[in-house]
């Protein structure tokens, strides 16, 4: 779980009421949440973490497409919520009297401690407990006149600043706005002495830093909850608080937490050259797809999301039609565009920009809204241009928007699995298995924005 935050003592303004009615209405619900190694990461391209899992599983308890924000200011994630702007805050709060008169607050979502995080001395791996437990800091009062680091916003601040109105000497404390991992990163590093943080963010990264110490508690165990906006939010409240009571009970929660609290798969994580906080490495391919993107203008981001969705970056894969690696591009349609898709990764990825450069030109013309257009496109490179053509089609007939995807085209390349449709005379292709382009494109963009709150992206697209 992330640092514990505790809200600033401000008022901020709420100028939207929605409540789960109106989420339903909408058709997606937004939670803001903050990235670290253990609540939302991106792994060799997968979105992972605790709160990112948490979020998706409730999203589909509740029926309702998810939409994650990512923002690792404690003050600027409550900010969004009371604008209206994201309707739940997944994130760890220290549940505490201030917490309250400024955002509502969920059921607990589990308990946390706040502990010192400081450097082993020289040789400690040859030295006993007992003389590592003299050779550090291992009291509160043992803190007086030094300089502790924390991030602006967490509840180690309100916990430092009880410590420091109690007898003995003073800690200085110095707020900065860094997210929790870096300031254990900068203790490891020599770079500053001291930092507090959440006991479970400093378990994980322990793992990759023996030469931390996290073992000194600084606060007594207290509740966490998430955050809702105070006013009109009952109806969803309720819903998450029941839903998170029965999921705290269940297999599949004891599973969840162990994978990202109590076994060493995190720090093979965090170690690893793919795990995009730390190293902006998505693939052994990014070089090439950043490179290839840039010949048809979109965001690497973009083309990374759909490498993945057809090959998970692996490039040996072969279809159970015929289509090979990590583009999952037929030997016909690379001949088609002068490529031997099966000559290397590299190969693969020009062939299969290449039939993204021609079905853009393709629908250039046809679909003139820059967004609406690379739908088109991405269902268009799983089933083919035929396809979303007759599914226009029978948009246009039957009244709908022939230029629009979702609700409109996507709908009736939905129903080109009935005869009465595919058989309709304005059809030229016929059958199509039309669930598999429409959830296509549809995860693929879902991955894409996940992507774009967490990976560089250098350029800006017009998608």
């Amino acid at each position: 779980m992330s640092c514990n935050r505790d809200i600033p003592n401000k008022v901020i303004s709420q100028t939207s009421f929605l409540d789960l009615d109106d989420f339903r209405t909408r058709g997606k619900l937004v939670a803001v949440t903050d990235f670290n190694s253990t609540n939302y990461f991106i792994y060799k391209g997968t979105p992972m973490g605790f709160h990112y899992e948490l979020l998706k599983s409730f999203a589909e308890y509740s029926g309702l497409n998810l939409e994650i924000v990512t923002e690792n200011d404690v003050n600027k994630s409550v900010e969004l919520l009371n604008a209206g702007k994201a309707d739940l805050l997944a994130v760890d709060l220290s549940v505490n009297s201030l917490l309250e008169r400024q955002v509502g607050v969920t059921s607990s979502t589990g308990r946390s401690r706040q502990v010192l995080i400081q450097r082993k001395p020289n040789r400690w791996n040859t030295m006993s407990p007992k003389d590592l437990d003299k050779s550090i800091v291992r009291s509160r009062s043992a803190l007086a006149g030094k300089t502790v680091y924390i991030q602006s916003g967490s509840s180690a601040a309100e916990c430092l600043r009880q410590l420091n109105t109690q007898p003995g000497g003073k800690i200085t404390v110095i707020e900065v706005p860094f997210e929790t991992e870096d300031l254990v990163s900068l203790v490891a590093k020599r770079e500053i002495d001291f930092a507090v943080c959440d006991e479970s963010i400093a378990l994980v990264n322990t793992g990759y830093y023996p030469v931390i110490d996290s073992k000194t508690v600084m606060s007594d165990e207290h509740s966490l909850a998430w955050g809702v906006r105070r006013q009109k939010s009952e109806k969803l409240t309720a819903l998450f608080n029941n839903w998170l009571e029965s999921y705290k009970s269940t297999e599949n929660y004891s599973l969840l937490y162990s994978k990202y609290f109590r076994n060493s798969w995190s720090n093979h994580i965090i170690k690893s050259d793919y795990y995009t906080l730390t190293t902006g490495k998505v693939s052994p391919w990014d070089m090439y797809i950043k490179s290839f993107s840039d010949t048809i203008n979109w965001d690497w981001r973009l083309l990374t999301s759909l490498i993945y969705q057809e090959s998970r970056f692996d490039p040996d894969v072969v279809s159970f039609a015929g289509a090979y690696g990590l583009m999952q591009v037929l030997p016909a349609t690379g001949r088609t565009f002068g490529v031997d898709i099966k000559a290397s990764p590299v190969n693969n990825i020009k062939g299969g920009v290449r039939y993204l450069r021609y079905l853009q030109d393709f629908f250039a013309d046809r679909i003139p809204d820059e967004k609406e257009r690379i739908k088109f496109i991405l269902a268009a490179y799983n089933c083919g241009e035929g396809n979303i053509i007759d599914a226009m089609k029978l948009a246009e007939k039957h009244g709908k928007n022939p230029l629009l995807w979702d609700n409109n085209v996507a709908y009736y390349l939905l129903k080109k699995t009935d005869p009465s449709y595919y058989n309709d005379p304005v059809v030229r292709n016929g059958y199509c298995r039309g669930n598999e382009p429409v959830n296509f494109v549809s995860e693929i963009l879902q991955r894409y924005s996940e992507y774009k709150y967490i990976i560089p992206s250098g350029k800006d697209r017009p998608w």
